[in-house]
């Protein structure tokens, strides 16, 4: 019996050590890749599948000892890829924990790899987009940008510390998720059609955002004054300000926006606002 014991032991400690386990050492580096290079290296054919497969390499030669198993892993993952890339790397937290099945025996084919990546980076681009350009960006500017009129020097420092901070934490988090959730993260993010909800919320959150922005920071005002008797009457401060604070800038947003619609190239319609500003300008209009 004694000897029967030794041996299943001994097959315990050969199996766990056969087995090949990422370390949270491995995780980070990984993500710190990813995070420095996503959008070094982009080109028409591939997008952002070199800095994809950059970001894998701590994994890959922590799992294939092998070299020829390392080339193979590095080769699947040159497939194009394109997403935004502080919410879209969970999809790379998905995919070493697939890589590391893989090299554990698991049978996961390499087309599985791409059609991870594919199915996902589409609709997470939206969220992420949405997210860190349409929120979090606005929202941080109007508020640095604010401290920095009254001539304060903190305001572009706290917009860097905080906007990095922000944009970390959710990268990070979304890649060690994705990590540990593995495959069946692809399942909790797609299901019951949640996915379009953040996304529809988002995408409200972020519109409101940036039409205060519009009021706030174009700063069009009319400057024609009217002289009725005795009375000095300011058509900007008398009028449109009591019918409607940034009007003005309201109507340029929707004549900007109408001209996009139209198919006006935004160099042509920037050259058109700089002759309008101009010539109204030195007309005192505005």
């Amino acid at each position: 019996m004694g000897e029967v014991k030794t041996s299943i032991n001994k097959s315990k400690v050969v199996n766990n050590e056969a087995k090949r386990v990422l370390t949270k050492r491995d995780i980070f580096n990984s993500w710190i890749r990813w995070f420095m290079f996503a959008q070094s290296n982009y080109n028409y054919e591939r997008l952002q599948a070199t800095a994809f497969a950059h970001s894998m390499l701590p994994a890959i030669k922590k799992l294939y000892p092998d070299k020829d198993d390392r080339k193979a892993a590095v080769q699947r993952h040159l497939a194009f890829f394109n997403t935004e890339p502080v919410c879209g790397s969970v999809i790379h937290g998905i995919t070493i924990a697939m890589e590391e099945e893989k090299a554990n025996g698991k049978p996961i084919a390499d087309e599985s790899f791409n059609a991870i990546k594919t199915g996902l980076m589409g609709p997470l681009a939206g969220i992420g987009d949405t997210l860190t350009q349409g929120i979090i960006t606005p929202i941080m500017l109007a508020i640095c940008i604010g401290i920095t009129n009254n001539k304060n020097i903190a305001g572009p420092i706290i917009f860097l510390i905080a906007q990095y901070s922000i944009m970390i934490g959710i990268s990070f988090s979304m890649w060690t998720n994705g990590y540990k959730l593995g495959k069946k993260a692809v399942e909790q993010i797609l299901q019951g059609g949640k996915i379009n909800k953040v996304i529809e919320g988002a995408s409200l959150l972020g519109t409101l955002v940036m039409g205060g922005l519009v009021g706030r920071f174009i700063p069009l005002q009319m400057a024609v004054n009217l002289n009725i008797g005795q009375v000095k009457f300011n058509l900007q401060t008398d009028l449109l300000d009591k019918l409607m604070p940034g009007l003005i800038p309201l109507l340029l947003t929707l004549f900007v926006l109408k001209m996009v619609k139209k198919g006006v190239s935004p160099i042509k319609l920037m050259g058109i606002l700089i002759a309008a500003g101009t010539i109204t300008g030195i007309l005192g209009i505005f």
